[in-house]
């Protein structure tokens, strides 16, 4: 039976810590609070969301980009404290080459260091890997960016190198981004078992 990534359909993740559901443009009401008091969230975004008009920005384009058939956002929930705590994406959806990036992921403060964004990337690429069928998941970051590096490494990422001067930043100058990966190979051998073992 063929792997079928209908993006059409609304696709529920969920394990007893988190669940992840398709972004919505009502959505802004949940996410509010981080855009108005931890607009630092985004320093090293290439879209922001700090303060209200950008976030809801950023949800329009969210929800346009899946319209069209590149992206898939969800809005993240936190079953342990009972809140919504951030947002993360499939894009660059390749279907032809089974190939897509996994990013424009943040959380709130109070829920970063607390486990919550190990618990979502192994329901994002279990779900890519096992039932959509992907051969390469991708990932990409700011050099600077050191925080978001380290867990993308932690979760098993392998680092492939720099693209320099790849992208031009919102405050003005370009910044060079890091690229990494997980095969699908990868995952089924080692990283998702050691993945399962940190949660």
């Amino acid at each position: 039976m063929p792997y079928i990534f209908d993006l059409s359909k609304d696709y529920v993740l969920e394990n007893e810590c988190v669940l992840l559901r398709p972004l919505q443009l009502d959505d802004c009401e949940y996410l509010r609070h981080f855009s108005q008091n931890q607009p630092e969230i985004w320093t090293y975004s290439l879209q922001k969301a700090a303060g209200e008009d950008n976030l809801k920005m950023y949800l329009e384009f969210a929800v346009k980009a899946r319209e069209r058939g590149t992206e898939y956002p969800f809005i993240v929930f936190d079953k342990k404290q009972q809140a919504y705590a951030g947002s993360t994406r499939f894009y660059d959806i390749q279907l032809q080459h089974q190939t897509l990036q996994l990013g424009f992921t943040w959380y709130g403060k109070e829920f970063q260091g607390t486990g919550l964004n190990k618990h979502c990337k192994f329901l994002l690429l279990q779900f890519a890997f096992e039932q959509i069928g992907m051969e390469r998941v991708e990932f990409r970051a700011d050099i600077n960016n050191k925080r978001s590096i380290a867990a993308m490494k932690s979760i098993g990422c392998v680092e492939e190198g720099v693209l320099r001067s790849h992208a031009n930043k919102v405050e003005g100058g370009r910044r060079d981004s890091i690229i990494l990966s997980i095969l699908k190979d990868e995952w089924l051998s080692t990283v998702k078992e050691n993945l399962w073992e940190k949660l």
